[in-house]
């Protein structure tokens, strides 16, 4: 055949590959066959035609490429059931010389169809797609500090709240909230023993002052630990999103300003709880400053067994709380060993294992979705250095939150209600988690457990402190006028010693 019966009529015009080779079978049934009988002849028509179709030409019109891309198409491209064919918009020019890298898709319906490829190919490529359109979905928003950072540049320069705003963002705020809250739920749950109620001692058994020191120690034991850690790793906070806004990585804060705040806010810290509280808990809260800008914060970009010791970190608030309300009933020297590892010790321990095992679903989904930023920063994260035990690790540690609160009521620390309250929530995060292990974190899991996390803890200690053994039994009691054993049991003594006390005669007033 002859190759001008296959050039364009029209020129720019949108053509499917298709309809191309209909016009051409057309064109030869209406033109007869050519008389040239030469080999040499045929053998320039077969070039010439084989020319017009090769892959490369066509390549150039895929959707997904631009105009100057010279990426090859396979075969599997051709197949394409959903579509009369790839319209190619071809000019006479283009079909004489064959340029591909001046030709244009011009049909946008069939662009998707020229990457269709095979049935079973199709089929696992549209269950991908879903997975990596929702990737971006996942993005988790800045940071607490990197918002404070950025709100404190609206500020005038001259206001003081620029630097109160700047320093802040250093503490990490939220992070460190979470932390005072669950010393103080610690506090709070410690059982009061009975000689100790207020009808039998002239103060409250669980000092409000020792509560106060406990909660501002805490807070500025945490914003030193939080501020070293951002003062170890400017250089790598900037090469992610979430921290990229940081104080230190926008240069507001210098790096010595940081270290003075850490230190004053250690020294404080530590002094607060050393004389507020007992020497005990001033050493967990030291302690706690070590571990997390010592070990952890290095750690990240060596192992990771980061992710344990970070666990280890926020497992250690609890037992500050815990040791604080135990060093107001201790009997003997109170000692580290009597407030960590006597009999009623063993609700502290709880508390901490709760909040070691609640870390990592929390942070694995946390991790997951900006896994690549860690990547490209060089920190070790389980989420991209294996991602199948990531979602294991997450499903495993989320189910270990169930027989902890029952450990909870077993010792007395709460009521039997406790175990139904808790297990509905703690079902939501194992449900949460169990689909992020089987979807990969794809497909919404990792933003639900991520969310599911950030509520599960507070909603949880809450829960423990409503549900504290003793508490609405005397509630109810008030409300009733009704008097406990332990009021009948102080009335008796009462009546016994006034009974005990020589009478006083009226001539010796």
């Amino acid at each position: 055949m002859r190759i001008a019966y296959l050039q364009p009529r029209v020129v720019d015009a949108s053509i499917c590959l298709q309809c191309l080779i209909r016009l051409s079978k057309r064109s030869r049934l209406s033109h007869g066959r050519d008389v040239r009988f030469g080999r040499s002849s045929n053998r320039h028509a077969a070039t010439a035609a084989s020319a017009l179709f090769r892959r490369d030409y066509f390549s150039a019109h895929r959707a997904d490429n631009p105009p100057s891309s010279s990426l090859s198409l396979s075969k599997k491209d051709f197949y394409r059931p959903d579509c009369a064919g790839p319209a190619v918009s071809i000019t006479a020019e283009e079909a004489r010389n064959h340029d591909s890298s001046k030709s244009i898709l011009r049909d946008p319906q069939c662009s998707s169809a020229l990457t269709t490829g095979l049935p079973h190919r199709r089929r696992k490529r549209l269950k991908a797609e879903p997975a990596v359109a929702d990737v971006s979905s996942e993005t988790i928003p800045p940071d607490a500090s990197s918002r404070l950072s950025t709100l404190s540049t609206t500020l005038p320069p001259s206001s003081i709240r620029r630097p109160i705003s700047l320093y802040l963002s250093l503490s990490k705020p939220r992070l460190s909230f979470l932390i005072v809250l669950t010393t103080a739920a610690a506090y709070s749950l410690y059982p009061v023993p009975a000689l100790l109620l207020p009808e039998a001692t002239t103060s409250p058994s669980l000092s409000a002052m020792t509560l106060v020191f406990l909660s501002c120690g805490t807070a500025l034991c945490s914003a030193s630990a939080n501020a070293l850690n951002m003062l170890l790793e400017p250089e790598h906070d900037a090469k992610m999103s979430r921290t990229r806004n940081r104080p230190l990585v926008r240069g507001y804060i210098g790096k010595r300003g940081a270290l003075a705040f850490a230190a004053a806010a250690g020294l404080v810290g530590i002094s607060g709880l050393y004389f507020g509280v007992n020497p005990t808990v001033a050493f967990l809260g030291g302690l706690n400053i070590f571990l997390y800008a010592g070990i952890y914060t290095p750690l990240k970009r060596v192992s990771v067994l980061n992710t344990w010791v970070g666990a280890v970190v926020g497992g250690i608030p609890p037992l500050m709380g815990w040791a604080a309300a135990a060093g107001q009933s201790a009997t003997g020297s109170g000692n580290w060993q009597e407030l960590l590892f006597r009999e009623e010790s063993i609700g502290g321990w709880l508390l901490a294992a709760f909040l070691y095992a609640w870390q990592f679903p929390h942070f694995n989904a946390l991790s997951w979705t900006i896994r690549d930023e860690y990547k490209h920063a060089g920190y070790k994260m389980l989420a991209w250095v294996n991602p199948q035990m990531n979602g294991r690790v997450a499903f495993r540690y989320a189910l270990v939150s169930f027989p902890i609160c029952g450990a909870l009521w077993w010792f007395g620390i709460t009521d039997q209600g406790f175990l139904i309250t808790s297990s509905i929530v703690n079902m939501w995060i194992v449900r949460e988690a169990w689909k992020f292990w089987r979807r990969d974190g794809y497909k919404g899991s990792a933003r639900g457990l991520f969310w599911a996390g950030v509520w599960h803890l507070p909603v949880v200690m809450v829960l423990a402190m409503a549900h504290k053994t003793g508490l609405w039994k005397g509630i109810w009691q008030r409300l009733n006028g009704e008097t406990s054993d332990e009021d009948v049991w102080m009335e008796d003594e009462r009546i016994i010693l006034e009974s005990e006390e020589p009478a006083v005669s009226p001539l010796t007033q």
